[in-house]
């Protein structure tokens, strides 16, 4: 998804749908999806860096080692702010979030991510 990486670690036929496990990676100054919400709960482990976290109506600097929840329903984004490439393990609870993914590749494809300071 251009300047965003994501690989899932477990799908929705592996935890019978229960949860969806993927690791995302963003390159230095990259913006995320934008603010949306969800039904799913979504948890954010992050593994190297710092990663910026919109939760409902604020922005978190979650560094490496942070465990960040965005419950269903509020709005969330993440993005890199940094000069440094981040990345964070999310869990999607209740899963199958992986039959969106084409839907979200396609997106950004329309929107590619770009820096934060222009966002």
């Amino acid at each position: 998804m251009g300047r965003i990486n994501a690989v899932f670690k477990a799908d929705g036929a592996e935890t019978a749908d229960r949860y969806s496990i993927s690791e995302w990676w963003l390159e230095p100054r990259t913006t995320g999806p934008g603010a949306h919400t969800h039904p799913e709960d979504d948890v954010f482990y992050v593994l190297d860096g710092t990663m910026s976290f919109f939760l409902g109506d604020h922005w978190v600097d979650a560094p490496k080692g942070s465990f960040v929840v965005a419950p269903g329903g509020t709005p969330h984004d993440f993005q890199n702010r940094t000069d440094e490439r981040a990345g964070a393990l999310n869990i999607s609870v209740p899963g199958a979030f992986e039959p969106r993914m084409p839907g979200i590749v396609e997106w950004f494809l329309e929107n590619p991510p770009g820096d934060p300071a222009d966002a």
